[in-house]
């Protein structure tokens, strides 16, 4: 695994933060430092991606990157047949995914597409995943997306949704930050890389709180939403779109 040192140079300050070559190469690395309980989220997110995924729809996990979800349920599965549509607009994290699922059998379960989420048409899903994908989208077009993913699922298929949130009340906000510098000091980042990122990351990444999250959720259709992991801004999202009963 690549150490990411990104944001040791003076030129890392001069421009947006981006999925480009020399942010997949150390994506690992950033992952683990950057977002707490990331691990325990994937591990989770698996676990309730094989519970309610149904033989003959379709997995879609959107905003990929370089496939740690996709490769994680693949290994899991064993000889389990699914199908899996893993879409990102990064070529160079695609890239890196395509590798790695070019050493593991039964990789032909999983598709790549290198596209906009915004275009992916999507049906017959029984399990959409969006880890930390919506937060980059512009907010005019979240919405949609996530109507779009609820139109998609079959009635009792989930929605995985992992987003950095903000809180609504100012002290509170500022006790998250605080926090979450702290952790990322603790994983051996500087201050001066922490202040490049946040600078980078600047109307590139643009947090909502959780209520807003869970009007979205609840305007969309989703009528059964549960937080199953947070870690103050960090939060993971569990929507299911319920089955209709009986003569309704």
């Amino acid at each position: 695994m690549e150490v990411d040192t990104i944001f040791t140079s003076e030129e890392s300050a001069s421009s947006p933060f981006a999925f480009n070559a020399s942010v997949a190469a150390v994506f690992d690395d950033m992952l683990n430092r950057s977002v707490p309980l990331y691990r325990e989220a994937l591990t989770l997110q698996m676990k309730l991606a094989n519970r309610f995924y149904l033989p003959g729809t379709r997995m879609y996990d959107l905003g990929c990157s370089h496939g740690n979800f996709g490769v994680g349920f693949l290994e899991a599965a064993g000889d389990r047949d699914f199908s899996m549509v893993a879409v990102d607009n990064s070529k160079p994290m695609l890239e890196i995914y395509e590798k790695r699922l070019s050493v593991r059998r039964g990789s032909g379960r999983i598709q790549l597409c290198c596209e906009d989420i915004s275009t992916t048409p999507m049906e017959e899903a029984s399990v959409v995943v969006m880890n930390l994908t919506l937060q980059f989208l512009p907010l005019a077009m979240r919405d949609e997306i996530i109507g779009r993913v609820y139109q998609a699922l079959v009635p009792g298929g989930i929605l995985l949704l992992t987003e950095k949130v903000v809180h609504k009340n100012a002290f509170l906000a500022d006790i998250q930050q605080e926090s979450y510098y702290g952790f990322k000091a603790a994983n051996g980042y500087s201050s001066l890389e922490i202040s490049r990122k946040r600078e980078a990351l600047e109307n590139v990444l643009v947090p909502e709180t959780l209520e807003a999250h869970q009007e979205r959720l609840g305007k969309s259709g989703f009528s059964m939403v549960e937080i199953y992991l947070k870690w103050f801004h960090f939060t993971s999202f569990l929507a299911v779109k319920e089955k209709k009963q009986c003569g309704v």
